[in-house]
């Protein structure tokens, strides 16, 4: 037992040596982070609280039922009861008081950040779209009335202005570009109206396109983003705001760790625009695209699929005078690379308007270079971009084409209703199970182009089909025409 102890003691001993020497080495303890698993965040909380505002607005309601009930066909109007009855009120609150009684308001609740001590604050379009009146509510409860200074629906984005008493907290802008996924971040806003409230995660993500606007390109985290946290920032842990807090997914309502932020490279740009002149100023090019799919790719000669692909251009848009054609492939604009429809979206909106840009396109199997002035896009031009689109990408095809051809004639023009501008060969027929019904192709589709070539008969097709197949290439490329919209299908030559 003795001798037990003994080496205990010994143990002990050995490694009170060790730890004195480590000391003495400048070794210490693990730090916190290591120790209990998590960082921090109270000294940032605390210190970027008060630049965080809620956000209330008030929109005023046309008479009639109340949201929410049903409209009833027929239900009779308000009712004549002697005033003071027990349900006077109610139907008065329903029908409407027809003496003259205020119109009924209704209130909304978000978040925003102070971006500069005279009271310039960043939030969500959507927080104060269709508001009569904006108030904004600092961390001391002291209620500010707000002037909406501008608005960007296409990135949600939105810039008051309060006159303080005293200058207040301001946050400052950080870069999201350096961000990566994986990483700590904050989220500061009002959730279903309490307050004040943080909460933290990571990035999960970045470039997330959710289908919310043309420029998407959120920051997903897990950090808990409910209702009401929209407008709010996120913070990276130096306290920099590297986005704002816009939308989530979930089916309940609440948070289930998924939300998405506008990231600051983006945020940064549109608020300096509303904050020189209450708009943002976007270039437009005049072309409808479609992503590069790697049978397209290797259709037009490509080493992948990369760049995105014209498949229509507007008339008298800066497309079309700069020469930009129908399935030329756009690699590059003033050398910036082109990956995909979204980032020539974006690239082509940073622009600035009436300046010269510089389209690097692939053409007809070799790349070449065109000089293009950006035009601003308007109201009208963007809706009818977004009603020319091209459909989405086709499915994979295999086999053999399994289209019957012919010449448009008025006949045919009238069966399928085809424009008389169109030209082509018009699909007559589909063979079903074949690749080309698998690749969307239907009867009244009409061919425009084959390989680059203008298509007038349906020998035009079947001879550059065979040339194809004689050069040993596996798919061949068309662009047909549907409801007015134009879009590439590659489909493969290995069968009849």
């Amino acid at each position: 037992m003795k001798a037990r102890l003994s080496a205990i003691a010994a143990r002990r001993a050995a490694l009170a040596l060790a730890l004195g020497a480590a000391l003495a080495a400048g070794v210490g303890p693990a730090p916190a982070l290591a120790q209990n698993g998590a960082p921090g965040f109270g000294e940032l909380a605390e210190e970027k609280l008060p630049a965080v505002v809620n956000i209330s607005t008030t929109q005023s309601m046309d008479d009639g039922p109340i949201p929410g009930l049903p409209e009833i066909p027929g239900l009779p109007e308000m009712p004549d009861l002697p005033e003071g009855t027990p349900f006077d009120e109610f139907f008065r609150e329903y029908f409407g008081d027809p003496e003259g009684a205020p119109p009924r308001s209704m209130t909304a609740l978000g978040s925003g950040f102070i971006i500069d001590p005279e009271g310039y604050i960043v939030t969500n379009n959507h927080v104060i779209a269709g508001a009569d009146e904006i108030t904004v509510i600092l961390q001391d409860d002291t209620r500010l009335p707000a002037e909406l200074i501008g608005h960007d629906d296409r990135t949600d984005l939105a810039l008051l202005k309060v006159e303080p008493a005293s200058p207040l907290p301001a946050l400052d802008w950080g870069d999201s570009a350096a961000a990566r996924v994986g990483e700590w971040v904050i989220a500061i806003g009002n959730p279903f109206g309490l307050g004040g409230s943080v909460t933290a995660g990571i990035i999960s993500a970045k470039t997330r396109n959710i289908n919310a606007g043309p420029y998407d390109d959120f920051i997903q985290t897990d950090a808990a983003i409910n209702r009401g946290n929209s407008g709010g920032p996120l913070f990276n842990t130096d306290g920099e705001v590297i986005g704002v807090n816009t939308a989530i997914f979930s089916p309940s309502g609440g948070s289930v760790g998924i939300g998405f932020a506008v990231p600051s490279s983006l945020a940064q740009e549109v608020i300096a625009d509303l904050r020189d002149d209450g708009e943002v100023e976007r270039g437009w090019l005049g072309v409808t695209v479609q992503p590069v799919t790697d049978e397209i790719a290797e259709a037009l000669g490509l080493e992948s699929g990369q760049g995105a692909l014209v498949a229509s251009v507007s008339e008298d848009s800066p497309a079309a005078e700069a020469g930009v054609r129908a399935g030329d492939v756009i690699l590059r604009l003033n050398g910036r690379p082109i990956e995909d429809g979204r980032a020539l979206a974006r690239a082509v909106a940073d622009a600035p308007v009436d300046s010269e840009a510089m389209l690097t396109l692939w053409r007809e199997g070799e790349e070449m270079e065109v000089e293009v002035v950006i035009a601003l896009l308007g109201e009208e031009e963007a809706e009818a971009a977004a009603e020319a689109a091209p459909a989405p990408p086709l499915p994979d095809t295999t086999s053999t084409l399994g289209m019957a051809l012919a010449e448009l004639t008025p006949e045919l023009r009238a069966r399928f209703s085809l424009a008389d501008e169109i030209e082509g060969v018009v699909v007559t027929d589909v063979t079903p199970g074949s690749p080309a019904m698998e690749g969307d192709i239907r009867p009244g589709d009409v061919v425009t182009r084959v390989d680059q070539e203008t298509v007038e008969t349906p020998e035009t097709v079947t001879e550059a089909v065979e040339a194809a197949r004689e050069a040993g290439r596996g798919t061949i490329l068309l662009l047909r025409e549907r409801a007015g919209a134009a879009a590439f299908v590659a489909l493969p030559l290995d069968g009849e």
